[in-house]
């Protein structure tokens, strides 16, 4: 079964500027709920003499959890276009602070929110994120002089996760991404018995 969420890899910036203002965009994986604060204070602290530290945040297996903070900038200018930018991106697990240093020009309630998206989006372009996969396992048996065969089958359909050896052969596998059943070489086999999902996780 494939998660449709997809999680960032690291942290990861970019930087924007419009009308001599600078706008930073920082995306932090979050593993918990505390990260969030944490992941702020870092900003706060990599950028001390910042007028802005806009953010949004998804949480959660459907996102469930949301936040959005327009940071002393007009209401909804800044958090809320953030939040919409990660969700269009089917994404969570993960912060978006869009840190700005104002140049003196001021960009009205558009321009504000033309910027805190782009900005968001950018750093959304070049960053890097994986799913979370659970790929069907199996325990197989069979006898030794079907032991070649079945290697030759696998190659391409399963990764061998264990090896067992006694009067009989014993394989524990993990099915490969888009394979379904051992169907087609079932009939080689003395047992086959379908064991707990195996979580993995694959570029996105």
């Amino acid at each position: 079964m494939v998660m449709n969420m997809r999680y960032l890899k690291e942290k990861t910036q970019i930087v924007y500027e419009v009308n001599k203002s600078q706008f930073i965009a920082i995306l932090y994986p979050l593993h918990s709920l505390d990260d969030l604060e944490t992941s702020l204070e870092d900003a706060r602290l990599t950028y001390p003499k910042a007028n802005h530290y806009c953010y949004a945040s998804l949480f959660g297996n459907h996102q469930e959890q949301q936040q959005a903070s327009d940071d002393g900038e007009p209401s909804r200018t800044a958090g809320i276009p953030i939040l919409e930018v990660l969700k269009h991106h089917d994404v969570t697990d993960i912060l978006c602070v869009v840190v700005r240093y104002f140049g003196g020009i001021k960009l009205g309630s558009g321009g504000l929110v033309r910027a805190y998206t782009k900005a968001a989006a950018d750093a959304m372009k070049i960053a890097k994120f994986y799913e979370k996969i659970y790929l069907k396992t199996y325990k197989i048996t069979f006898s030794y002089h079907v032991t070649l065969e079945i290697d030759r089958y696998l190659i391409d359909k399963a990764d061998i996760l264990d090896k067992t050896y006694t009067d009989i052969v014993s394989y524990d596998l993990a099915l490969k991404q888009g394979q379904e059943d051992l169907t087609d070489i079932k009939h080689l086999l003395i047992d086959i018995k379908e064991m707990e999902p195996r979580l993995c996780y694959v570029d996105a």
